[in-house]
């Protein structure tokens, strides 16, 4: 028979497995559950006679071991092995604690068949005594059979026991040199969940105090003469606002009973606090980044000369193991009564066990039944226990009372206790007591029941009682459901008799089934918490929670960013401008900020504010010699550093005003004055807005324009008048300005002024970043992608094909990959260790049509998720207790894979993982197969062009030209609206480049053949309280006109049409419609003629109700349009006499969005000077056409006419918006006429400009008789009423 070795002990780095033990050494002792005696041992290992999740295999190392690895293996000869098992350790054989990988899985691979050795390194040693396993799945056909080795070395340590009121106090010798780091480290084991740890007292009343709370929080409190030292990185458990700045570290639940490594140490300006595996870092400041620790006490705070400790009540009571302060081994100092340490109180240098076993309720199908006692036939009852849990409802206990024959419950409930009385399946008597029970804590519970009386008490120490009398008879009431426990249970006693678990365990009392016995296998999945940005995590039992309210972020762990990353992204999904939450990279740790977007048609600025935007005068003061100024700007510094680092262009105004105070001085002298820009702190800049980096000059300087041609400033030139040197400053590098530093202010009679205006920056460059794939088989490369807890990607693609690889990157065995699998399916696939997932969003348009289409994909411990466009997303939950490492090692493939198989073909924009863009641009520069940029974006965001705005493309993006359009803005969406009087009256001339004559043989087609007419439209928006009023007068060469009106008949209002040529005249009455309508009104015409309209029928429409058709005439001709009127007619010798009286009176209220065709008399006259355009009267340009009007016409009526554009709706910025909504807000009358052109002869118009223009203002620059009189304005741009910068296209 072989002999094989079920334990051996070698090196951390040794590679034996199963050798036999040698004769000399005695062998660690074994364990196994005695109801299960009966196992097989000797040469083929351990094999129970009985296979189930009950057994389990303890090995007694003899003394407390660093454990590193473990190794299994079948039985000999057979068909026996585990193919999963668990690891437990304890250092007294009671009190488990099962060993988890880094990922929290908790199973270890056991083996495949009886021969091969499958070793597993612990990635970190386990210092213990005593190890179980447990199996938990094995052969299918064959039985549970091991062979066992462990591997680990001896473990030594200095150990200190404090009872509570015990302590250490060190006094430490003063040094004479400083070290570069200073650490002081510990091991502390407690059941305890408060007590101060250490307490460390310097000069000047600097201290240091390290203290348990809770069980789950470790708290560092820091106090500092003259400073105020926040450390605190947990708003879990704030300190009061007089209390000394803390920094909070929330951990594993600390009070278990094992051994938790702390570690403080000061590394120049960092401060690191790490509990476990977990570490926390803080910045210092500079002065304090010395200790020099004159006294240290352990185990309460102590003051000097040994006083009664100051927070007499959280005393440690518990072992400390390894105290080290440097490489000083503080506990071997005590044990050698060193006279540095005075010892109080009752400290032993053996740790205490106290043993208490508990058991863990795992799931919903775990119980514990135990017998009744004979009293509890009489109604005397009396039960207690202590458990924790984080549900907030489970069933504690229950148990009958014969006497009543009604059954006790005893529950939680809304994380409260009740206990509850029922009979016949129904309520009869209720209590409650406690709250906030599922806080992960120990909680006590004392039950007692007498003949007529019931109690309940909950953390008897704090008081939490609740009792009654018990009516007899008892009623019946309804039935209350309860879910079951899932937590941990201990000291359990029935009549102040305790339970012995252990027998339960053993079988030999009571019964029970699922349970976890002697350890308690809560997990604390809020520490660390994986719920990101400020995310709130709330865990029960299984699974944890975190609420994103409040964030500005989403997502199962709060990772993905609810806002866009910079005005171009806003701007292209049809905001206009107005206030925004920018979250510069996305996922990443810059917090989002409010910033001000100003949307023009070419451009989306965003807008960073600062502290003094305004002009500011500075007088002479012969008490200083210079005046300075600090900028602080609305966003903090990472944020300021990124938008200027991501955007394409930035600048700044830099503006000074001076009389007889000079600003540079002269190229060889010293500068007067300064400025400090860029990156925090800042450099010192002597140059000025409009010049170059370095150069000490203005702009003026640059252009040979300045004052003075000896100097490169006009203020140089030290004139006893005004003068100023202005100019934007667009060096990024030097951007923001933080601070201004004006030297030349002293002198009698120096006078000077300035402004820093507000930070704009636009153009993003992450936004349009984009590369084209023009073959399957290119890709780009980039490094691994490291996205281990969290992931995510998000981009935007267009492509005519069905199919291709976006991204793959690939590990051993971990990979993560998005691709399009069919044209209207996207798929992302991943494997983390447990087996491939794959998420999928089909959607009902297809992909391929070679528009944008944008994709997010994000993975984390929780889910995966994924969304294509608006679609809905789809979800992955992730497994329970699985891996959570994605651990991917090579490189990362974008638009194929590593087997040049599957490709993508199409274009791929703004692709970030994690927050940060990749430059595809740079990368496809190099890259055959492969070219940067990615034109057409037209065919995905023309739609946001309104009103008969055209999209022109750009370079990176589009823009809305308005030039043909009645409208204005960044979409075309901006009203153009006047308030009239009823003298004023706008005249558009419609005239021939030539005079035109009846007679004439001359057509003017024939020189300008290629303008067609096909059609006309009218359309305009219009608010009033007059009635009748005309809307609109067009009029002919020939004394034909054509007018319409608004009569206000009764309840209704009428549109008037008239329609005069010779010999034929038209007055009709088209339809009465009630307020607030719309309409569209049309005028079709079937015979062809060049200069005549032939009016045949007229297509009317109120809202969605339905289409009127009127017939008129098809002889009828309107020849050679001469000019359209609005407003009061001047001349009206064609009218008849009530017509002109009303044409006289003009038109008061508001117009807006009038056009013609493609002309827009209103925008022409308001915007554009050139035009050809008569405006008599004060006209003056309003808001009143939005859809909030102004005040003069709050009362007035509004209706609506229109062609009804269609509109997109550009969202809702967050305050002061300057949009305004496409949606026609006054009446709007739509005139549409078609004329077919004859197959012979081919019609054009021919427009002559006359240029007659009329302006209200004209503005001239006036130079004052006083040379001394400021003359400049103090009013600049703010933050709460931007200007918009309009750039139009008028044609």
């Amino acid at each position: 028979m072989n002999h094989i070795s079920l334990l051996q002990f070698v090196s951390r780095s040794s590679l034996a497995l199963l050798s036999p033990l040698p004769a000399s050494e005695s062998a660690p002792s074994l364990r196994h559950p005695p109801t299960h005696s009966y196992s097989h041992w000797g040469a083929g290992g351990w094999s129970p006679f009985v296979s189930d999740r009950y057994q389990w295999l303890e090995v007694d190392l003899g003394r407390r071991t660093q454990i590193t690895a473990v190794a299994t293996q079948g039985r000999y000869g057979s068909s026996d092995w585990l193919t999963a098992y668990l690891l437990m350790f304890s250092d007294t054989g009671h009190n488990w604690r099962q060993h988890r990988q880094e990922d929290s899985f908790g199973a270890f691979p056991g083996n495949s068949n009886a021969d091969t050795v499958v070793q597993y390194k612990l990635e970190q040693p386990v210092i213990a005594r005593y190890l179980r396993l447990i199996p938990l799945d094995w052969n299918p056909t064959g039985r549970i059979g091991l062979r066992l080795e462990i591997y680990g070395c001896r473990y030594t340590s200095d150990v200190a026991n404090f009872d509570g009121s015990s302590s250490l106090v060190f006094r430490l010798s003063v040094r004479l040199s400083r070290t570069a780091t200073e650490m002081i480290s510990m091991k502390f084991k407690t059941l305890k969940n408060s007590g101060t740890l250490l307490h460390a007292e310097g000069p000047r009343d600097h201290s240091l105090t390290l203290v348990l709370e809770k069980g789950r929080l470790l708290r560092l409190f820091a106090f500092f003469q003259l400073h105020a030292l926040c450390l605190s990185l947990s708003s879990l458990t704030p300190p009061l606002s007089h209390s000394p700045p803390s920094l909070t570290l929330s951990q594993d639940l600390l009070d278990d009973q094992h051994w938790h490594h702390v570690k403080l140490e000061r590394l120049s300006t960092h401060l690191n606090l790490t509990v476990d595996k977990n570490t926390q870092q803080v910045h210092i400041p500079a002065e304090l980044s010395h200790w020099d620790i004159h006294q240290l006490s352990v185990g309460a705070v102590q003051g000097h000369g040994l006083q009664k400790p100051i927070l007499s009540n959280r005393n440690f009571h518990g072992c400390l193991e390894n105290l080290l302060y440097n490489d000083l081994s503080l506990i071997n100092l005590a044990k050698q009564s060193n006279h540095q340490v005075a010892v109080v109180g009752s400290v032993t240098f053996s740790c205490a066990e106290p043993v208490s076993v508990a058991v863990t309720f795992t799931d919903s199908q775990s119980f514990l039944q135990l017998p009744g006692l004979a009293l509890w036939s009489s109604g005397v009852v009396a039960v207690a226990l202590q458990f924790r849990t984080w549900n907030k409802a489970g069933l504690l206990l229950t148990f009958d009372l014969p006497h009543l024959d009604s059954t006790v419950w005893l529950y939680l409930s809304e994380a409260r206790l009740r206990l509850q009385i029922s009979k016949a399946g129904r309520a009869t008597l209720e209590l409650s007591a406690g709250s906030g029970l599922n806080d992960g804590q120990w909680h006590s519970v004392e039950m007692k029941s007498g003949q007529d009386r019931l109690s309940i008490t909950v953390d008897k120490d704090e008081g939490a009682t609740a009792h009654t009398s018990i009516p007899l008879p008892l009623t019946a009431d309804s039935q209350n459901p309860f879910k079951m426990f899932q937590g941990c249970m201990r000291l359990l006693t029935l009549d102040d008799q305790p339970v012995d678990l252990i027998k339960v365990q053993q079988r030999l009392l009571g019964n029970y089934s699922h349970l976890q016995i002697d350890m308690c296998g809560i997990i604390d999945r809020c520490s660390p918490s994986h719920c990101e940005h400020g995310g709130r995590c709330t865990q029960s039992w299984s699974t944890f929670h975190c609420n994103c309210s409040n964030s500005g972020y989403r997502g199962a762990t709060c990772h993905s960013s609810t806002y866009e990353q910079s005005c171009e992204a806003y701007k292209h999904k049809g905001n206009a401008s107005g206030h925004y939450y920018i979250d510069v990279d996305g996922s990443g740790p810059i917090k989002p900020q409010l910033i001000y977007c100003n949307m023009t048609e070419d451009t989306a600025w965003m807008v960073i504010q600062h502290n003094n935007t305004e002009l500011t005068r500075v007088h002479s003061s012969p008490e200083r010699s210079q005046h300075s100024a600090h900028f602080d700007y609305a966003s903090e510094e990472e944020q300021l550093t990124a938008v200027i680092s991501q955007s394409q262009h930035c600048e700044q105004e830099l503006s000074y005003y001076c009389r007889k105070s000079r600003l540079l001085n002269t190229p060889e002298g010293a500068p007067f004055s300064w400025w400090v820009g860029g990156l925090d702190p800042g450099q010192i800049q002597t140059y000025w807005g409009g010049a170059q980096p370095g150069s000490r000059q203005c702009v003026c300087g640059l252009q040979d324009t300045c004052l003075d041609p000896d100097h490169y400033c006009n203020c140089d030139a030290d004139y006893d008048q005004w003068a100023n040197d202005s100019g934007l400053l667009t060096h990024k590098e030097s951007l923001p300005v933080r601070s201004l530093v004006l030297g030349d202010i002293q002198r009698p009679g120096s006078e000077a002024a300035y402004r820093v205006g507000p930070l704009r920056c636009h153009g993003d460059k992450n936004f349009w970043n984009a590369a084209f794939f023009d073959t399957e088989k290119s890709y780009l490369h980039f490094p691994t992608f490291h996205g281990e807890l969290n992931a995510d990607i998000s981009f935007l693609f267009k492509t005519t094909s069905s199919s291709g690889v976006f991204l793959e990157n690939l590990g051993i065995k971990d990979f993560i990959r998005i691709e399009l699998s069919s044209s209207s399916e996207v798929v992302f696939s991943f494997d983390v260790g447990n087996g491939p997932l794959e998420v999928r969003v089909e959607t009902s348009v297809p992909l391929n049509d070679n528009r944008w289409h944008s994709v997010r994909a994000e993975r984390n411990v929780k889910e995966a998720l994924l969304r294509v466009d608006e679609f809905p997303a789809a979800t992955q939950e992730a497994p329970a207790d699985g891996h959570i490492h994605l651990q991917l090692n090579s490189q990362l493939f974008i638009g194929g894979t590593a087997s040049r198989q599957k490709g993508f073909l199409g274009c791929i924009r703004s692709l970030q993982l994690n927050g940060v863009t990749l430059d595809l641009e740079e990368r496809a520069k190099i890259t055959p197969g492969v070219q940067p940029g990615c034109p057409g974006h037209c065919s995905s965001y023309g739609s946001l062009c309104q009103n008969q705005g055209r999209c022109v493309e750009k370079t990176n993006g589009f823009l809305c030209d308005c030039g043909q359009s009645a409208y204005t803005g960044a979409f075309c969406h901006k009203e153009v609206s006047a308030s009239f009087k009823s003298t004023v009256s706008i005249t558009y001339m419609l005239k021939e480049p030539y005079e035109v004559s009846r007679n004439s043989s001359v057509w003017p087609s024939s020189i300008y053949s290629d303008m067609t007419l096909r059609g006309e439209n009218i359309s305009l928006s219009f608010r009033t309280h007059q009635s009748p009023a005309l809307l609109l007068y067009v009029n002919s060469f020939y004394r034909e006109y054509l007018a319409l009106l608004i009569n206000k008949h009764g309840e209704n209002t009428q549109i008037i049409f008239y329609f005069w040529v010779p010999f034929f005249y038209i007055q009709y009455i088209l339809t009465k419609f009630s307020l607030l309508s719309s309409a569209l009104l049309s005028f079709y015409s079937i015979s062809p003629s060049l200069w005549n309209l032939y009016v045949t029928y007229i297509i009317f429409q109120i809202d969605q109700n339905a289409r009127e058709d009127f017939n008129l005439t098809s002889d009828v001709e309107f020849n050679n349009i001469k000019s359209l009127i609005l407003g009061r007619v001047q001349e009206s010798d064609e009218l008849d006499a009530e017509l002109a009286g009303l044409a006289s009176h003009g038109f008061t209220g508001c117009l807006s969005a009038v056009r013609f065709n493609s002309i827009t008399p209103l925008k022409a006259a308001l915007l554009h000077s050139d035009s050809p355009v008569i405006v008599t009267g004060p006209l003056v340009q309003s808001s009143c056409g939005t859809s909030s009007p102004a005040k003069p016409y709050a009362a007035e009526t509004t209706h609506s006419l229109s062609d009804q554009p269609g509109s997109v709706d550009p969202g809702q910025p967050l305050v002061n918006t300057m949009r305004s909504d496409s949606a026609l807000i006054g009446g709007v009358i739509a005139v549409v006429i078609f004329v077919t052109v004859s197959a012979l002869a081919v019609m054009a118009r021919f427009i002559c400009s006359r240029k007659e223009t009329y302006r209200n203002q004209e503005v001239k620059a006036a130079q004052p008789e006083d040379g001394h009189e400021f003359p400049f304005s103090s009013q600049a741009d703010s933050q709460g009423a931007p200007s918009e910068n309009q750039k139009e296209y008028f044609i």
